[in-house]
């Protein structure tokens, strides 16, 4: 069998991120688990940092209770190397929830970083690391008023605040510095996708992030 060609290996990456959206959202938590590497994939959200394998339980307890977390896609580019790939994919993250009795939509728009691996001919993320660009909440009802609480609002980054306040609100524990459009952290993020395409061990350290 002819090895991809690079068409090819973009082409299969950019569906690999798409499924990953619209099975997640859809609840089709098999389907969903055939994205990630069977043994190295590793989860990195505001509210989860762990296994992919235990992303997908937490996911599917959440979507089963009600929890309103949506995935919208933009623009995509990978850079491949042989058997690794990253990606960089534009998104938004939209959660609905009620904040002090007061129902509302966050919107988060930012980037899927994905370090990706082929398994057994197919292409898999290792590691999933978004980067929030910017946020904002808007109430459900425009007659609505909501106050937020500034201290809380400031603990988190101008990336994601708001949806980290939310999260928060909801009894999630949000991780705070995580990768921005600018900073120390996301040009760490780089460096790690850099060095993985250059056969390092591992896709960078997911614990590092402070």
């Amino acid at each position: 069998m002819a090895a991809p060609t690079p068409a090819e290996d973009r082409a299969a990456l950019r569906q690999l991120v798409e499924n990953w959206a619209i099975w997640r959202d859809a609840g089709d938590w098999d389907r969903f688990a055939t994205v990630w590497h069977p043994v190295d994939g590793w989860m990195t959200a505001t509210w989860f940092q762990g296994p992919a394998a235990d992303f997908i339980a937490v996911s599917r307890e959440g979507f089963d209770r009600g929890v309103s977390i949506l995935h919208f896609l933009g623009g995509h580019s990978a850079d491949v190397v042989g058997d690794r790939a990253i990606t960089q994919t534009k998104m938004t993250i939209n959660q609905r929830a009620e904040v002090d009795g007061v129902l509302v939509d966050v919107v988060c728009t930012g980037r899927f970083y994905d370090f990706c691996a082929r398994h057994d001919g197919d292409w898999t993320i290792v590691r999933r690391q978004p980067i929030y660009e910017k946020d904002r909440l808007d109430v459900v009802d425009p007659g609505a008023s909501l106050t937020l609480d500034p201290e809380l609002l400031g603990r988190f980054p101008a990336g994601y605040r708001h949806l980290a306040y939310l999260q928060t609100k909801a009894g999630f524990t949000v991780k705070a510095g995580l990768p921005g459009l600018t900073g120390p952290v996301v040009r760490r993020l780089y460096d790690e996708g850099a060095r993985w395409l250059a056969g390092s061990a591992t896709a960078g350290d997911p614990h590092a992030e402070e």
